[in-house]
């Protein structure tokens, strides 16, 4: 089992940081691994949501598409893979760690 963590500090509104970071086609913008990122559903982004993302990983090329398992506006996302090469879970934490509700962090 792989368990990795980390935790950025974000000069924005908290709601700014998690609205950019919770929305999966973003992802490849801010995450070096993540080829290419497309939503497989036609509904609002929410529960059960699913996502088919192409990555690089530990020297692999995987495909695999992420269930949303949690979605706490603003404070929460939890995805897990619904199909892929092994299992994987994803989650992001969003606190506010300044006054006025910012910078926002990422806990990952």
């Amino acid at each position: 089992m792989v368990d990795v963590s980390t935790s950025i500090v974000i000069d924005r509104p908290l709601s700014v940081v998690a609205g950019y970071t919770m929305n999966p086609l973003n992802a490849p913008a801010w995450y070096q691994n993540i080829r290419s990122v497309r939503r497989l559903d036609q509904d609002d982004f929410g529960l059960g949501s699913r996502t088919a993302f192409e990555a690089r990983f530990l020297g692999r090329d995987l495909s695999y598409t992420y269930e949303v398992t949690t979605l706490l506006e603003d404070r929460q996302l939890v995805m897990a893979t619904a199909q892929g090469p092994f299992p994987m879970r994803t989650t992001y934490r969003f606190e506010a760690v300044g006054p006025h509700g910012h910078p926002g962090r990422i806990a990952q």
